[in-house]
Order: structure tokens, then sequence, then C-alpha cells
């Protein structure tokens, strides 16, 4: 499990905050959820066949997706 949460550390680093200068607590916590929101509601994500997290969350809830099982 510790490779997903190291992948998604680089991509937040990468696309969110190497890409923005904050002033204060509260300039990240508004840029960051921004981020978030944009992450599991617009960004494409290769591991789930170029879906957002919300397509594939709608087809697999719709039994047209399947998930794969993760193993620690």
């Amino acid at each position: 499990m510790n490779a997903y949460i190291e992948a998604f550390h680089a991509i937040l680093e990468e696309e969110c905050y190497g890409l923005n200068e904050f002033e204060s607590f509260l300039d990240v916590y508004t840029v960051v959820s921004e981020y978030m929101q944009y992450y599991n509601q617009r960004r494409m994500h290769d591991s789930l066949k170029y879906m957002t997290p919300s397509q594939f969350h709608q087809m697999f809830r719709n039994g047209v997706a399947a998930g794969q099982a993760i193993v620690a």
C-alpha cells in the first residue's frame, strides 16, 4: 500500500505544490482543496483506463467496470 501513497504524494508535489507559492496556511488549504477536487472529479487516471475516479466509481456502481483487488 505504501507505493500507492508515495505515488500520490509525488503527483501532489509535481502538480500542486511545485506550481504554487503559498503565503499562508489558509492559502495552502484552499489550493490543496481545489486540487483534490480536480484530482478526484476531473483528472484522468491511467490506472482507471483514463477515466476520472468519479466516472469509474459510477461505472463500478452500475456494474459496468470491475475493480482489481489491492494486495499489500
